[in-house]
């Protein structure tokens, strides 16, 4: 049986949602296992959106429930950051969780991150750190990125998102800088590498 990775975002100009793709691809190509990306409701009406200049909603990317997570042996949570936290979209997705939380539900699975900030200050760190919360309270398992990409970490002549607690890009203040080559392969790292410790972390359950 596949393993099944769950990749739920939240992106307001589409920065989130291509990290996603790029995770999903090299979490594919891992054998056994079957990525799925899925978006959060959006709690914004549209007139605001719409003066916010958003992307529109991916149409090939579903609406999640919080119940679907269960059927989820692995979760990536992508979001935007709002003042070094999660966008409030995912918040209250989270929120959402409730039932599952009483009932323990997610404990166990892997789960990790993956964001976007404006600014280099805008909070790479803090917005994982912050959101470690959520998976404390359901019991699942963090997997961070930590520097398994190896030297691409490391390298200081270009600016470029993400860090040890996940892939990440920059923005920009206006959201038009795009996702760089560097942060792209960081995002298929991190799919193809979360996507191995689900498989194994299933394939231990089902000896145990």
């Amino acid at each position: 049986m596949a393993t099944k990775i769950y990749i739920v975002y939240y992106s307001t100009w589409g920065h989130v949602a291509t990290l996603a793709e790029e995770i999903k691809k090299a979490a594919d190509s891992v054998d056994g296992v079957e990525a799925t990306i899925w978006q959060v409701p959006e709690t914004l009406p549209e007139e605001v959106l719409g003066k916010m200049h958003a992307a529109p909603k991916r149409e090939d990317h579903p609406v999640i429930s919080a119940r679907q997570l269960t059927d989820a042996d692995g979760v990536l949570f992508g979001f935007p950051t709002r003042f070094g936290m999660m966008a409030a979209q995912m918040k209250a997705f989270l929120d959402s969780t409730g039932g599952l939380w009483q009932q323990q539900a997610l404990a166990g699975k892997p789960a990790g991150f993956f964001f976007a900030t404006g600014t280099q200050g805008g909070g790479q760190e803090t917005t994982a750190l912050t959101a470690v919360t959520q998976l404390a309270h359901h019991g699942m398992l963090f997997v961070p990125v930590g520097y398994t990409l190896g030297a691409g970490m490391f390298g200081m002549d270009e600016v470029k998102g993400g860090s040890p607690y996940g892939a990440g890009t920059f923005a920009g203040a206006d959201g038009s800088r795009m996702p760089s080559v560097a942060e792209l392969a960081m995002a298929a790292h991190q799919g193809k590498y979360f996507a191995g410790i689900a498989k194994k972390l299933k394939a231990g359950a089902a000896l145990a």
